[in-house]
């Protein structure tokens, strides 16, 4: 099968001010999921705080439902996380009228139980409020100065909001197979979503990419819907409301761009006719979409990370930050790294 050449999408800040390498160790990369509520201590779903190192969210997850005796689909999680690096994230598993298991009895040097606490409900998919990360970067080398610069950018005005490249698989290799389930290809269920999800990807990114470019993806345009922040509620903008622009430069609301599917782009004017260019310029993508009757929606353009932290050492650049659920560590490593920031995180 053919590969898919990725765009080099733009980066916000003049592009990447140094090299260095991410992952190198477990510890380099340390990801902490934030549940968005707090478990109620009783139930018939068992919440399971797990860390796990050098395993993925799915072999856990078919581990748990194996150890405790349950169908695999009565474990749930809220999102997928990388197997490499240390990474917390919570489980849940549904045991009806039964007692927990020996937890301690799952575990291993790679994966340790961290809470168990009973809930009324199982744990559905993008219920976090976000992640908290920790990321070392190793053989640091470039402009120390314009590195410092570009974080403090980040820390004041946010980073472009694009899908990470592990979205579209190596090589591009998901958009390939949309390509092809949407020429007529049968592909196997669970793997529909996979490719419908890195389709409407690439179209947001292609979109976003532009407005990096036209230096608006962090302003307000005649014609934006806009996002709460902290939220999924969007609203339509009015022409005539000035306080639009101030709203946005406070970080309280985020312009944003369709993720494409029935019901179109919401957009209109300035921000419309970047959105139906994009999508016009993609019609295999954008109609095969329509066609599998995927519901459009709408994702910010950009994410303000909380809590930006970074600390120099000889060679090596720590950070800490956090962001909202959905958005990837590695769009705000691509503004100051260079190849090493298309590693999957």
């Amino acid at each position: 099968m053919s590969n898919f050449a990725l765009p080099e999408w733009p980066c916000a800040y003049g592009g990447p001010s140094g090299t260095g390498d991410i992952k190198t160790e477990a510890d380099d990369f340390i990801v902490e999921e934030i549940l968005s509520f707090e478990p109620e201590g009783s139930g018939e779903h068992v919440f399971l705080y797990i860390e796990k190192v050098g395993e993925n969210t799915e072999y856990v997850a078919r581990l748990l439902a194996r150890y405790a005796g349950v169908r695999q689909r009565d474990v749930s999680y809220a999102g997928l996380k990388d197997r490499h690096g240390r990474t917390r994230q919570w489980f849940s598993v549904w045991l009806p009228g039964k007692e927990d298991p020996d937890w301690s009895g799952v575990e291993t040097d790679q994966l340790k139980i961290l809470k168990a606490v009973r809930h009324a409900r199982k744990l559905k998919r993008g219920v976090l409020a976000g992640n908290r990360f920790t990321l070392l970067i190793r053989n640091w080398s470039g402009d120390r100065e314009l590195a410092e610069k570009q974080l403090e950018q980040i820390k004041a005005h946010g980073f472009p909001n694009y899908f990470g490249p592990q979205r579209f698989g190596r090589n591009g290799q998901n958009i390939v197979r949309a390509q092809a389930m949407f020429a007529g290809a049968k592909v196997k269920r669970e793997h529909r979503s996979l490719y419908l999800s890195a389709a409407r990807s690439y179209l947001f990114n292609q979109i976003l990419a532009r407005r990096v470019e036209l230096a608006n993806w962090n302003r307000a345009l005649e014609g934006d819907v806009f996002k709460l922040d902290g939220s999924n509620s969007c609203f339509t903008g009015d022409a005539h409301d000035t306080t639009l622009a101030e709203r946005v430069e406070q970080g309280d609301i985020h312009p944003t761009a369709v993720m494409w599917g029935r019901g179109g782009s919401l957009t209109s004017a300035e921000a419309g006719a970047i959105e139906i260019a994009v999508i016009a310029a993609n019609p295999a993508l954008a109609d095969g979409l329509i066609a599998f009757e995927l519901e459009a929606d709408r994702r910010a353009l950009r994410v303000l990370p909380e809590a930006l932290g970074w600390q120099w050492r000889p060679v090596q650049l720590q950070l800490s930050f956090t962001l909202p659920a959905g958005s990837y560590a590695t769009a705000l490593l691509r503004e100051i790294i260079g190849d090493a920031a298309d590693t999957a995180i």
